[in-house]
C-alpha cells in the first residue's frame, strides 16, 4: 500500500517562531543555506527566503516538481515573474502585501524630510565640528505626487496628512475615485507632474513601469523639485537621472538603484543633491511581525483549501 506524503511547507523563518500554523503540513526550515534541508521536489508551498539576491531565491524553483505555491515576503514580485513562467501550470506567486506598506512609507517620508531640510549636510558638518546655518525648503505647503498609488503609495499618503502639504497628485495605472480624491491615470502624468514640488515613486517594476522615469519624466518635472525612489530601481532611468543631476536643477532621494547593489565607484555615489539608503525600506521592526502573521493566514488558508490571498500571478 502506497503511503501518502505529508505536503511540505519550506520557510525561511524556524517553524516554532509562527504562531498559528495548521497541523497536517511538515514544516521546513531554509534560508538560503548552501545546502538544501530535503528533497525540493516534495515541497508545495515555497516562502522565499527574504533580502536574499534573486539567483539564490529562485535557485530551488526549477526542483520543485510538486510546487503549487510560491509565497515571497516582499511587496514586488519581478525576481520570480522569468522563473514562474518556467515552471509546470497552476503554481501561483503570492507577494506579501500588508507586510511592507508601514515601513516603506516611512522611508519614503524620511527621505522627503532628510532632502528637503538638509540632514545629510548637517551630519557632514557635524563630523568637521563645524556650525552652518540657513534656509531649507519645508514639506509644508508643497505638492507631493505619488506616482504608484496602491497600497504603499495610499501609506505614504497617511504619513503626509500631518505636513499640512497643499495637495496630494495621485497616479495609478488606471484612473479611480478615493474618499481623499482623484486618481489619475499614468497617462495624466505629462500634464500634471510639472505641478508636483515632490515626486514619491512607488510603483512595481513591469515591463511597463521599467523605464517610466525617463529623460522626458525628468524633464517636466518643475526646477528644484525632489525625486523620491521606495519603488525598484529600474522604474528610473539611472543615466537620464545622472544628467540632470548634474545640472543641479534636480534633486533625489534614492532607496533603490539600477544597478543594485551600487557598486563602488559609481557616479551616482557622487552626483550633486542625491542621498542614497541602501534598500532598507523594508527590513525594520515592523517586518518580522506582520510577516509572521501573513504566513500563518496564508498557510491556515491552503491546508484547508480555501483561496490564498495577495495572488498576483499563475504559472
Amino acid at each position: 500500500m502506497t503511503s501518502v506524503r505529508t505536503p511540505q511547507v519550506w520557510l525561511p523563518i524556524a517553524p516554532e517562531e509562527v504562531e498559528g500554523l495548521p497541523a497536517g503540513l511538515e514544516y521546513v526550515y531554509w534560508n538560503a543555506g548552501e545546502q538544501f534541508p530535503a528533497d525540493p521536489a516534495d515541497c508545495v508551498f515555497y516562502v522565499a527566503p527574504y533580502m536574499q539576491q534573486a539567483p539564490v531565491k529562485v535557485q530551488p524553483l526549477p526542483l520543485m516538481s510538486g510546487l503549487r505555491v510560491i509565497q515571497t515576503l516582499t511587496a514586488g514580485v519581478d525576481q520570480f515573474l522569468p522563473a514562474l513562467a518556467r515552471l509546470h501550470p497552476g503554481v501561483r506567486l503570492c507577494n506579501a502585501r500588508g507586510v511592507h506598506e508601514a515601513s516603506t512609507a516611512e522611508m519614503a517620508l524620511a527621505l522627503v524630510l532628510a532632502s528637503l531640510r538638509g540632514i545629510p549636510q548637517f551630519v557632514r558638518r557635524q563630523d568637521r565640528h563645524e556650525w552652518s546655518s540657513g534656509f531649507h525648503p519645508s514639506l509644508a505647503d508643497r505638492t507631493v505626487a505619488i506616482v504608484g498609488y496602491g497600497a504603499i503609495g495610499s501609506a505614504v499618503e497617511d504619513r503626509l496628512a500631518g505636513f499640512e502639504c497643499a495637495r496630494v497628485l495621485r497616479f495609478a495605472r488606471s484612473p479611480r475615485e478615493t474618499e481623499r480624491g482623484p486618481v489619475h491615470a499614468v497617462a495624466d502624468l505629462p500634464r500634471l507632474l510639472p505641478q508636483a514640488d515632490v515626486v514619491v515613486v512607488v510603483t512595481p517594476l513591469t515591463p511597463q513601469t521599467k523605464g517610466l522615469v525617463d529623460a522626458a519624466f525628468l524633464a517636466r518635472m518643475k526646477d528644484g523639485a525632489l525625486l523620491v525612489n521606495v519603488g525598484r530601481g529600474p522604474v528610473v532611468d539611472t543615466g537620464a537621472l545622472l544628467a540632470e543631476l548634474g545640472t543641479g536643477r534636480l534633486r533625489a532621494a534614492l532607496d533603490v538603484t539600477d544597478p543594485e547593489p551600487l557598486p563602488p565607484g559609481h557616479p551616482l555615489w557622487d552626483a550633486p543633491g542625491v542621498l542614497i539608503s541602501p534598500h532598507v525600506g523594508g527590513p525594520t521592526s515592523a517586518f518580522l511581525p506582520r510577516a509572521k502573521r501573513l504566513l500563518a493566514d496564508q498557510l491556515q488558508r491552503f491546508a484547508a483549501d480555501r483561496p490564498l490571498r495577495h495572488v498576483v500571478a499563475e504559472s
